[in-house]
C-alpha cells in the first residue's frame, strides 16, 4: 500500500511528509456468517471517514474506492475529512487533529469503517461489506427543512433495547467541490494532477462534539429520541444545493453502531425489516 505518512516534529505539530512505495495483495477475503434479516429489526449501515487531501498524492486510490462503494449501492455514509499540511494547504481542510490522535491516524490516504475497523485495502469493496448487516437495534432516520439560510434538522433514534453511554455524531457535508487533485495513482486515468477534480462528501462543519460526540440519553427499549438541530447554512458551504446531512451514534468504546445519511428537505423513515 502507498501512503503519505507524517510525523509531529514540533510543539506546534508541524508535519514532516514523506512516502513509502510497497506491494500489497488483497487480503480482504470474507469470512462472515451470512445473517438473515429479522423483522422488526433496524438495518444497520457503514460509516466511511476519509482522512484525504487535494495535496495526497496516493488519495484517489481511497476516492476510487468510495465511487466503488456507490456503484455497487451498498448501504454505506462516506465523509472526507480533508486535512492541509505545512508545505500544502488544502482549501477544505477540515481541524481534525483530535479526532485524528483519538483514531492513530499516522498518514494519508486513511480510511476507517464505523471509526473502529481501517479499510486496509481501499480497492475492494469487502472489508465495506463485511460492516453492513441486515440487522440492528438501533435505527435513525433524519428531517429537515432549509429555509432563509437556516437549518432546521431532526435527527431520529429508535432503539430496541436498552443502550447506556451512547453519543450522537452530525456532520454537514457537500458535494460538487472542484479544484485540482495531485495523483500518482493508476486511478481517474492517471492524470498527474486532475484538473477540477469533484470532490464530494467533504466535511464542512460537525454540528456536535467531533471526537466523543454527544451524550443521548432516554435510550431504553422501545425509546425514540429526537435531536434537534437549528442554525444558520455553515458560511464555508459553497452551494446549498450540494450539502447534505450525516448522523451516527457511538458506543461506549467510540465505535459508531449504526449511520444514516440524508438530503435537505428530506423526511426519512425508519429502515426496518418488514
Amino acid at each position: 500500500m502507498k501512503k503519505i505518512l507524517f510525523a509531529t516534529i514540533t510543539f506546534l505539530g508541524l508535519l514532516n511528509v514523506s512516502c513509502i512505495s510497497n506491494d500489497w495483495e488483497d487480503k480482504s477475503i470474507s469470512t462472515e456468517v451470512i445473517e438473515l434479516p429479522i423483522s422488526g429489526k433496524f438495518l444497520k449501515n457503514v460509516l466511511i471517514e476519509d482522512y484525504t487531501g487535494t495535496w495526497c498524492q496516493y488519495c484517489p486510490r481511497v476516492l476510487h474506492g468510495i465511487k466503488q462503494v456507490q456503484s455497487e449501492q451498498l448501504r454505506a455514509y462516506p465523509v472526507s475529512i480533508h486535512r492541509s499540511v505545512v508545505s500544502s494547504p488544502d482549501p477544505y481542510d477540515f481541524p481534525a487533529t483530535p479526532l485524528e490522535q483519538l483514531i492513530g491516524v499516522t498518514g494519508y490516504p486513511t480510511a476507517m469503517l464505523n471509526r473502529n475497523v481501517l479499510w486496509d485495502n481501499e480497492i475492494s469493496t469487502t472489508e465495506v461489506k463485511n460492516q453492513i448487516k441486515p440487522n440492528a437495534n438501533l435505527g435513525l432516520a433524519l428531517n429537515s427543512i432549509i429555509s432563509g439560510g437556516t437549518i432546521n434538522l431532526n435527527v431520529n433514534m429508535k432503539f430496541l433495547e436498552n443502550f447506556s453511554n451512547l453519543k450522537l455524531v452530525v456532520y454537514v457535508l457537500e458535494d460538487g467541490l472542484l479544484y485540482n487533485q495531485v495523483n500518482a495513482t493508476s486511478f481517474f486515468g492517471g492524470q498527474n494532477p486532475i484538473i477540477n477534480f469533484e470532490h464530494d462528501h467533504v466535511l464542512r462543519a460537525c454540528l456536535t462534539n467531533l471526537v466523543v460526540g454527544d451524550a443521548i440519553t432516554g435510550t431504553n427499549d422501545g425509546a425514540l429520541v429526537t435531536r434537534n438541530f437549528t442554525m444558520n447554512v455553515p458560511a464555508n458551504i459553497s452551494n446549498v444545493a450540494n450539502m447534505y446531512f450525516v448522523a451516527f451514534v457511538l458506543d461506549a468504546s467510540g465505535k459508531a453502531i449504526n449511520v444514516r445519511g440524508a438530503a435537505p428537505n428530506v423526511s426519512q423513515t425508519f429502515q426496518i425489516n418488514p
